[in-house]
């Protein structure tokens, strides 16, 4: 099955780089309705979730930005990249020099992006494919997550774990573009990005999205 999936995926994408993060190529869509009904088709389930591993999102964009600019921060670390979508955050931390690079993902489609991502960025991702919220442990130096503010239960129940995570001594950075359900405290801003997007997935052409910090 991931022979075919990954097939699905070179044929319904292009390969290309972010406008972040040029330094990175991803398996990318240039459309997400024709996709997301092809993923229903070929998966044969309808009302599917969209098909968000095959977009870079601006948050995980600023974030990859963040650890390509500042790769002290990940160097020689055990890092992670929370709900990793398309793989890009986890891809630029073992460009930056991370020990080792890990990417968690509930989807299995994405799980088959991400390991096509790597290959062709030539770098070793690790993914954990499951949820990781219920771990006891945080076994990681530096936790990266991007865009995991736009439903209300997962944002509470992500930034919980978050928090957790920070208060072992990890060092835990998020990105966001303003979404509704962004914390308003435990945040300590150490970058902001404009970044150029789809009106098919935005309602604009371009969005500020800040790197932040999660603090105690």
């Amino acid at each position: 099955m991931r022979a075919q999936t990954e097939a699905f995926i070179e044929a319904h994408t292009i390969r290309t780089s972010p406008p972040a993060c040029p330094e990175i190529a991803l398996h990318l869509a240039t459309e997400i309705t024709p996709l997301w009904l092809a993923t229903e088709d070929f998966l044969h389930k309808a009302n599917l979730e969209p098909p968000y591993w095959a977009f870079a999102w601006v948050g995980g964009q600023a974030l990859s930005r963040y650890v390509l600019d500042t790769p002290a921060l990940v160097r020689g670390k055990r890092v992670l990249d929370f709900a990793a979508g398309c793989g890009m955050t986890a891809i630029a931390a073992a460009l930056a020099g991370a020990s080792s690079s890990q990417a968690a993902e509930i989807d299995p489609t994405a799980a088959a992006a991400i390991s096509l991502n790597a290959k062709i960025n030539n770098v070793d991702i690790e993914i954990l494919l499951g949820d990781v919220l219920d771990r006891p442990d945080c076994p990681w130096d530096v936790i990266l997550a991007g865009d995991v503010c736009y439903e209300r239960p997962m944002a509470e129940r992500v930034f919980a774990w978050l928090r957790r995570c920070a208060a072992t001594g990890a060092d835990v950075l998020m990105a966001d573009p303003g979404r509704a359900y962004l914390p308003h405290t435990g945040l300590l801003k150490m970058a902001a990005y404009t970044i150029a997007c789809s009106l098919e997935l935005e309602d604009r052409t371009s969005r500020d999205a800040v790197v932040y910090k999660i603090v105690g």
